[in-house]
């Protein structure tokens, strides 16, 4: 299945926002692709972190989610729309939230990112909690491709990528193909990064595609790009360093389950809970 992960660089503006996403699927599905995964933030990157909660958008629907079932339908893809706020019952907060859609424009899953991002180094801060409730739960999905295979896909979103056992709590479900939506920052991201992604391909024998933002933003926040496919080896075999564009793999499903029998890692836990 030929999967694409879109590197944007999101501006304070959803409508301008949504034209370069409109422009990068319509890249992907040119290409041949089937999934398309945004990165996180997709929609718009705000001045404050405060500026989320104007553009909350509810279950029955918002401009986000017209725009990504339309997008869906029109160019014939499974679409995983980063991330974008989302109504929480919690004042003062909303949910960040990676939702699908299938080729039929339909909404078949919907994660809410359940580690959040705090990190302090002097002049540079950040803390997600702030304005943003926590998930809970674990999501996986199906997505059939052309070839016949039945993909078990599990969502995650950036910071979550420090946290092992949600990855392994995702395969334990049946995940062969991990999606990561990130905006990393450019000091956190040029650190841990690539190695991150490549951990969790490696200790789960499955593919990653992580989609992310990249580059100097109009709020002034640097995000550290690089997005990338890794096999289930570990191997990255597509990268973007920075800037906008579309990471193009075809995943191969063979290459899991040969990873897996010849190296049962998985088989061999003895800890299998945290």
């Amino acid at each position: 299945m030929k999967i694409a992960a879109l590197q944007m660089v999101s501006s304070t503006t959803c409508q301008a926002n949504l034209a370069r996403a409109h422009a990068l699927l319509a890249e992907a599905a040119a290409a041949g692709a089937e999934l398309a995964v945004l990165p996180e933030y997709f929609s718009a990157m705000g001045w404050r972190d405060a500026d989320k909660l104007a553009l909350a958008e509810t279950g029955e629907g918002g401009a986000v989610q017209s725009f990504l079932a339309d997008a869906a339908r029109e160019f014939g893809l499974w679409i995983v729309g980063g991330t974008l706020p989302m109504a929480s019952p919690e004042p003062g907060h909303v949910f960040n939230s990676s939702l699908v859609f299938s080729p039929a424009g339909q909404c078949v899953a919907r994660y809410d990112k359940i580690h959040l991002f705090r990190f302090d180094q002097g002049a540079e801060h950040y803390d997600e909690r702030r304005v943003i409730t926590p998930g809970s739960e674990l999501v996986c999905f199906d997505i059939p491709s052309r070839d016949g295979h039945r993909w078990r896909v599990g969502l995650s979103v950036c910071y979550d990528l420090r946290f092992p056992e949600l990855y392994r709590a995702l395969v334990a479900q049946g995940a062969e193909l991990l999606l990561v939506p990130a905006a990393f920052t450019h000091t956190t991201g040029m650190a841990h990064w690539e190695v991150l992604l490549r951990a969790r391909a490696i200790e789960n024998l499955a593919w990653v595609f992580a989609s992310a933002q990249g580059g100097r933003h109009e709020n002034g926040r640097s995000t550290w790009g690089q997005s990338l496919v890794a096999d289930p080896w570990g191997t990255v075999i597509a990268q973007r360093a920075s800037g906008e564009g579309v990471v193009l793999a075809d995943a191969d499903a063979a290459r899991v389950s040969d990873a897996r029998a010849q190296l049962p890692a998985l088989a061999h836990r003895v800890f299998r809970a945290c």
